[in-house]
């Protein structure tokens, strides 16, 4: 995948919030890996603020919308991982900054 549709894929998945904190699950730092194969089929690797979160389902659903506007993506697939396990550090200025947390 080229570098401008790879950009295209991570801005698309910028309007994807956690709806417990408010903040886009990129600057989140929950997206670790985007895949997009010669199918069309995306495979979004990422992980969740907690193993229990309840949001999971409903995050899943807002990355297949944010990404189905994308032409080259006819298939979304969001494989949810632990490891590594996700931890405040891979925030973004911006989040830490929203959230108020010192960088």
């Amino acid at each position: 995948m080229d570098e401008l549709l790879k950009e295209n894929i991570m801005g698309a998945l910028e309007n994807v919030i956690d709806p417990e904190l408010g903040i886009d699950i990129v600057n989140l730092g929950l997206v670790y890996d985007i895949d997009l194969d010669e199918d069309g089929v995306c495979t979004v690797t990422m992980t969740l603020t907690s193993m229990g979160c309840p949001l999971g389902a409903h995050i899943e659903m807002d990355i297949k919308r944010a990404l189905s506007d994308i032409p080259q993506v006819k298939e979304t697939v969001v494989n949810i991982v632990w490891d590594p396990p996700w931890s405040k550090d891979r925030m973004s200025r911006y989040a830490k900054i929203a959230l108020g947390i010192p960088d």
